[in-house]
């Protein structure tokens, strides 16, 4: 039979979001931290979130329709989405081959071998993101500078503003004494900054986050959690020693907080389900990037700890488990 009647206990509820909705939601979010990157990156930003998104679609289709024999479900927007994020990810002068390799690493790997959407323990995009980060070094650390209104491919690259302090702290050189290496305040919110197209313009990035809020896509728990986590710990060792230590709205502004807390924490498959898991995980996140910030090898740490929370989310869900539909509070 080509139909089947699912018949499930109740409640029933019935609403109006779809997986489409969703996805489409998220899409749409990130525009305007889209142009915002293409303005100072130039026409890099756009042809690798051209091929990111194109691959990721395609490497779906592939898998769906040729290995797994079914009906591809390329309109639902998760592969676009995912590939999208990637592509905020990585270099917008990053090459080709590399990018399809991640692609292909987030699709095949991290989404379609567990089954696909709905079923993927890890953020695929981060899981394409690591990997690319662990297998070609070299061409994932070399990140573009910001160059307003140019048009070329080819971008100059430096530090970004994490490493710079990272550097700089690992050599004996105090916080202060770098202050002239670093973009202001202002610069690192508008996105005047080296990095990825996640990296910069905090306010492009929050605009969107506001929208997902608007319509429901996301709670609050998991990012506030997050930015309230970083914020108070890299406070209390600003506090102890603010040469050796940077302050928080550096940790807020710099590297892919801002996106990793809206558009990567919050995805609904690998975040626990209740509210009160949600701060617990968002807890966890903000912690583990201060701790791999502060102490680890690499100067970013967000990544890696939203995909170590991501291993926690059913321990999270087992324990930790949202109010029954109509149970009343004793």
């Amino acid at each position: 039979m080509s139909n089947f009647l699912n018949v499930s206990p109740s409640p029933h509820i019935k609403g109006t979001e779809s997986v489409d909705k969703l996805m489409y939601g998220v899409i749409f979010a990130m525009l305007p931290a889209l142009a915002v990157s293409v303005y100072f990156f130039g026409l890099g930003a756009l042809y690798v979130t051209l091929v990111s998104v194109a691959s990721a679609m395609m490497f779906e289709f592939l898998i769906v329709k040729y290995l797994l024999k079914q009906r591809p479900t390329l309109t639902d927007g998760s592969a676009a989405l995912t590939g999208l994020l990637l592509a905020f990810n990585v270099p917008t002068h990053l090459p080709i081959h590399i990018l399809l390799i991640g692609s292909l690493v987030a699709i095949g790997i991290a989404k379609m071998s567990f089954g696909g959407l709905g079923q993927n323990p890890l953020n695929p995009a981060l899981v394409g993101r690591v990997f690319l980060l662990i297998s070609f070094p070299v061409d994932m650390t070399k990140w573009p500078l910001p160059n307003p209104m140019y048009f070329g491919l080819d971008a100059t690259t430096g530090a970004t503003p994490l490493a710079i302090v990272k550097e700089g702290l690992r050599n004996g050189e105090s916080f202060s004494s770098l202050l002239d290496k670093l973009p202001s305040t202002l610069d690192l919110f508008i996105g005047y900054t080296g990095g990825s197209m996640g990296e910069i313009s905090a306010v492009a990035l929050l605009l969107g986050g506001v929208y997902m809020l608007f319509r429901k896509i996301i709670t609050w728990h998991i990012p506030v959690s997050i930015f309230a986590t970083i914020a108070v710990f890299t406070g209390i060792l600003w506090a102890v020693n603010p040469e050796h230590f940077a302050p928080p709205m550096f940790h807020l502004l710099t590297g892919g907080v801002v996106l990793g807390a809206i558009y990567m924490a919050t995805d609904m498959v690998t975040s626990p389900m209740s509210t009160t898991g949600q701060l617990v995980y968002g807890v966890g996140i903000g912690l583990l990037t201060v701790i791999i910030r502060v102490w680890g090898a690499y100067p970013e740490g967000i990544s890696f700890a939203i995909l170590l929370m991501n291993i926690y989310t059913t321990l999270i869900n087992r324990y930790i488990k949202p109010k029954r539909f109509g149970e009343v509070q004793k």
